[in-house]
């Protein structure tokens, strides 16, 4: 495949579009006829899904929530139509959600169609195009920082989602909302009291928040698009549908745990989504101390979120996990999660804090 389309692949069979419904859908809400009219579907990410949609010369993405049972206020695709609309105001490279359809019976689920963006995302091998050494890898972390630091630093009334969280008691609901995921997910009795030490540790330490800022929720490299042009350009951020307003460290903590540098153990091979052939990533202790000096925030109980982010993320790969076990996804991709589980449990109850 060409640099243009590597992200690209045929409709999985079992998540396929109704195409006989969405195309006069379509037709209706541009006021034009479609011709050539050609469906993609974009292979990365793990939950909703993504296609890329071509007619009259012109390029669409498609995004909805994933196949099966859905847990209430998850994948929520106007949320994300909101926040985007909104960001891309301010924040040119969160792209533009031009509509949103929440009418059911067009492809049996509610979506929204976002403008193209096009470039590259680095998930677990990096492009060939590309010339991996150290200058390049310091590009793409404090790049995506800064990034990240701006996001956090942008008032949410200025872009007009003020409205979009509840900033107060944010940190202990979603402590408590994460557990609850976690028992309904879970398929074993040694699932189920895995996390019990760290979350009554992590409920008696809780921190205080010190500001309330726009967080993504899911900020890591692959949801990142560099530029073709200058590599080391950010030109998209993905997957805001977790969007809110609360605790900007919880980004970071999250974040962290799907980083790798040469301390970490074996296992955290299994964590990390990013490219392992070669590990010359800054460390942990890098990234905390950059994003403290770009954002102005106390970092000194950063171990808390990073724990906190370590359970998170063993939820949400559960929750995808607990679908392919179901057979609600046929996708490969998840069939070794139960792993990934195992070593983010291991790195939760083994942070200090």
């Amino acid at each position: 495949m060409s640099m243009m389309d590597s992200e690209l692949i045929q409709v999985r069979k079992d998540e396929k579009l109704n195409l006989f419904t969405l195309k006069p859908y379509l037709s209706d809400v541009f006021k034009t006829d479609l011709t050539n009219f050609k469906l993609m579907q974009f292979g990365g990410g793990h939950a909703n899904l993504t296609y890329l949609i071509s007619f009259n010369e012109m390029e669409f993405v498609l995004r909805r929530p994933p196949i099966g049972p859905i847990a209430p206020s998850a994948h929520d695709m106007k949320r994300e139509h909101t926040v985007q609309k909104a960001l891309n105001k301010k924040l040119t490279i969160v792209p533009n959600s031009i509509h949103l359809c929440e009418d059911i019976n067009v492809i049996g689920t509610n979506f929204h169609i976002i403008e193209r963006k096009k470039g590259y995302v680095v998930r677990k091998n990096f492009p060939d195009f590309i010339d991996i050494n150290k200058d390049y890898i310091n590009n793409l972390t404090f790049k995506s920082l800064d990034v990240l630091s701006f996001l956090h630093l942008v008032k949410p009334c200025e872009v007009g989602l003020e409205k979009l969280g509840k900033p107060e008691g944010f940190v202990e609901r979603q402590l408590n909302g994460w557990e609850d995921r976690w028992k309904k997910s879970t398929h074993s009795d040694e699932l189920y009291y895995a996390f019990d030490k760290t979350i009554k540790h992590l409920r008696n330490k809780l921190p205080n928040p010190q500001c309330a800022s726009i967080l993504h929720n899911d900020f890591k490299w692959d949801n990142i698009m560099w530029s073709f042009e200058n590599v080391t350009e950010p030109n998209a951020i993905f997957d805001w549908d977790m969007c809110t307003i609360g605790d900007p460290l919880m980004d970071l903590g999250h974040m962290l745990n799907y980083w790798i540098d040469d301390k970490d153990p074996i296992e955290s091979k299994l964590i990390t989504s990013m490219p392992i052939s070669k590990i010359i990533y800054p460390r942990k202790s890098e990234i905390i101390n950059y994003y403290s000096k770009k954002t102005g925030f106390n970092v000194e109980n950063i171990n808390w979120y990073y724990a906190f982010g370590a359970f998170k993320l063993a939820v949400i790969l559960q929750q995808i996990y607990v679908r392919f076990l179901k057979g609600q996804t046929s996708d490969k991709r998840f069939s070794n999660f139960d792993k990934r589980i195992e070593a983010l449990i291991k790195r939760a109850n083994s942070i200090k804090f």
